[in-house]
């Protein structure tokens, strides 16, 4: 999955974006049903310094302006557009793609920012947060990852503080694939819009895809408010997956807005 709206012309043609955001967000999945090894990860030589070396085609990740994730600090009050969420329930067709667990979304989801309709495609976690505030991290971070009709990616970011159980994700949790590649499609649902804090502001900022190829042009809606999950639910993930945080980026010229 992972707000920045940056100018691209200078890393990738209009065509060329649509067409890697289009395919970016999932490519780790069919190239896990493949059978293909990663040729990425979080650590040593497969590590996020290294990414950007690996092929021509996750340069941006070395070279872009606007990557993330990024530490939030300094952002401006705004009047910022409320998100519209229009979620359904889906049932749970887990995925364990080698970098992390991942809840593939049934078609009929969506959010609609600045009017225009982003499709739920997937959500998945990270360990410990990506995304930082004022240099603090948080025990885990989820992404919710949208499309709209023209490739382009809106990404929520949920931050995670250690807590209570969180209920919403138990039947997730219990069904966690503990091997890469392997998926598990449960007849139970989840319905993403539970997974949501009441309070609704948001950051909001442009950037990239935080795994490679590092795809710019990414609006991220970081929610102010974390949400929980207990001790044990995070020690559950990091047994499976392990460490799997990309490092904080530069911000550079970019500006953090905050409803």
């Amino acid at each position: 999955m992972s707000i920045r709206k940056i100018t691209l012309a200078s890393v990738l043609t209009a065509s060329t974006l649509a067409f890697a955001l289009s395919f970016a967000p999932l490519q780790q999945a069919q190239a896990s049903e493949k059978g293909h090894q990663p040729h990425w990860g979080y650590e040593g030589e497969y590590g996020p310094k290294h990414w950007g070396a690996m092929s021509k085609e996750n340069a941006v990740c070395s070279q872009g302006k606007t990557q993330s994730p990024i530490d939030i600090t300094g952002a401006s009050h705004e009047p910022l557009p409320d998100i519209g969420f229009a979620y359904k329930p889906s049932k749970l067709n887990i995925l364990n793609n080698g970098h992390t667990v991942q809840v593939n979304y049934d078609e009929g989801s969506s959010i609609t920012l600045d009017n225009v309709k982003y499709n739920l495609l997937q959500f998945h976690f990270h360990d410990p947060s990506e995304h930082t505030v004022g240099g603090k991290s948080f025990g885990m971070e989820v992404h919710l990852v949208h499309k709209n009709a023209k490739g382009e990616l809106a990404v929520v970011g949920l931050l995670i503080n250690e807590g209570k159980e969180n209920a919403v994700l138990a039947e997730t949790w219990k069904n966690m694939p503990a091997k890469a590649d392997e998926k598990k499609a449960l007849s139970s649902k989840i319905n993403a819009q539970d997974l949501l804090p009441s309070d609704h502001s948001y950051y909001r900022y442009t950037g990239s895809l935080t795994t490679p190829p590092c795809s710019e042009g990414v609006n991220w809606l970081v929610f102010t408010t974390p949400i929980e999950m207990s001790k044990a639910q995070i020690a559950a993930f990091k047994k499976i997956i392990n460490k799997n945080a990309r490092p904080v980026q530069p911000i550079n010229a970019r500006k953090v807005r905050v409803k």
